[in-house]
């Protein structure tokens, strides 16, 4: 075999000369032979065996396949990597497809050839691998694909924002990023956070526009005892609960213009008075803040303080939508399917051909939230073990209609976008990118050292 250590097989068989016959037909595995329901799931976690061979009629229901399917369903819940085989009477063709429909690898017809149903047995084995191998390799790459710790990108927009924001992390300047809806906003905050010399100090976060404006500014500065109605104790606010890490903005654009005031002073002095109290408290608190607005037009229309302002903005970091980020719909759905999958629905493994091929053609106007969400319904309600388009509610993507007339820019871009699309699907492995683009190795290092692009 291809490693010292044995593949595991677990027969489960109530035949006490198939179980002796079974048990040393291949010496090559380790074998378990077990002859009931209870036996068979003890055993499952006990040896999480590879391949499991099962006999449908088991007691109490040796004529019937009423057990054997109860098997079934229980190594499908509790590890649905498993190859299971089971085995068909004569007659019996409908239940072993029904057992296909359930998740069983494949069937053998009894009575029994040991040696046609070794070469089942090893197939099985041999699919296992190359499947656990896939998992491995996609994991592998999903962290490859990692930057500040925690965002998915592949995408030149979003790694040139990973790297402003490493390089500005420990520079004692507040930072305002811009961008839309569901751009992950917070997740950057908190990488830069996580990379400066402050990420052992508290990260505090609070959405501007979600308090209301009479609470807001308790929330932000904190208010003594007795400083209003309801307020039966001494509170620290949330800048100074940040104190010597980094507290985030998130839709800054929101705080009142009066209250506008109060954080300047801050900016300008880093002291900060309770609600209710005289007295200056210094806080040494990093501001990093964020808005989907248009600062300057509502400087403009007199909404926001321009001084305050250029405070906060003193290192700007604009946010590319995902749409402009190509690739990265797919590496970041893949990443989410994963994860919701282990939580909430093991049997799903992944996308189907028409589900990425949406998922790289929808303009995402709700950006990595709309994915993450599409996603996470799509894994809960799917029936099979391949999310589609369907199960997202993408429809599946039409021709686009747009011309570009210059021929040489035109080639060029449609190069470039389904180079970074068939990267992002293959995990950035070079060999399945040329097969997926239908070109040779060599082909593909040409066309990326040409368009100064990387795997």
């Amino acid at each position: 075999m291809m490693s010292d250590i044995r593949p595991k097989l677990l027969i489960v068989e109530d035949d006490a000369g198939l179980q002796a016959q079974f048990k040393w037909a291949w010496p090559d595995f380790d074998v378990t032979v077990v002859g009931d329901r209870a036996a068979a799931i003890a055993a499952l976690r006990a040896e999480e065996p590879d391949v499991v061979t099962l006999d449908l009629g088991l007691p109490p229901d040796p004529d019937g396949v009423t057990e054997g399917f109860a098997v079934l369903d229980e190594i499908m819940a509790l590890k649905p990597a498993t190859k299971v085989i089971v085995a068909s009477g004569h007659g019996a063709r409908e239940s072993a497809l029904q057992a296909i429909a359930k998740g069983a690898y494949d069937f053998y017809q009894k009575p029994v050839d040991i040696e046609a149903l070794g070469l089942i047995v090893r197939r099985a084995l041999h699919v296992q691998r190359i499947e656990n191998e896939n998992r491995n390799l996609a994991a592998r790459a999903g962290e490859d694909n990692r930057v500040l710790g925690r965002m998915i990108t592949a995408a030149p927009e979003m790694l040139k924002v990973a790297r402003t924001i490493e390089r500005v992390a420990n520079a004692n300047v507040s930072v305002m990023l811009l961008g839309a809806s569901g751009t992950g906003k917070e997740l950057l905050a908190r990488g830069l956070h996580e990379s400066s010399n402050r990420r052992d100090g508290p990260f505090v976060a609070i959405n501007c526009a979600a308090i209301p404006e009479n609470l807001l500014e308790s929330e932000l500065f904190g208010h003594e005892k007795g400083a209003f109605t309801g307020a039966i104790k001494t509170t620290e606010g949330k800048i100074e609960q940040a104190s010597g890490g980094t507290l985030f903005l998130d839709e800054v654009g929101d705080i009142p213009f009066p209250l506008q005031v109060k954080l300047l002073r801050f900016l300008q002095e880093r002291v900060i008075e309770r609600i209710g109290s005289r007295k200056s408290i210094h806080v040494d608190t990093r501001i990093v803040c964020a808005t989907h607005q248009d600062l300057e037009a509502m400087i403009t229309d007199g909404r926001f303080r321009e001084d305050l302002f250029y405070r906060l903005a003193e290192i700007v970091v604009k946010i590319p939508s995902l749409a402009e980020r190509p690739g990265d719909a797919t590496l970041l759905a893949k990443a989410f399917l994963a994860r919701f999958a282990r939580e909430m629905n093991p049997q799903v493994k992944g996308f189907s051909a028409d589900a990425l091929a949406a998922i790289d053609s929808w303009g995402w106007p709700g950006n990595v939230r709309e994915l993450e969400n599409r996603v996470k319904r799509a894994v809960i309600m799917a029936d099979g073990k391949l999310v589609g388009a369907a199960d997202l509610d993408l429809a599946e993507p039409e021709e686009d209609a747009a011309q570009v007339l210059n021929l040489k820019c035109a080639r060029e871009s449609a190069d470039r976008r389904v180079i970074r699309h068939a990267l992002a699907r293959s995990e950035g492995n070079i060999s399945n990118t040329a097969k997926l683009l239908g070109i040779s190795r060599p082909t593909l290092y040409d066309l990326l050292k040409q368009y100064d692009m990387h795997a």
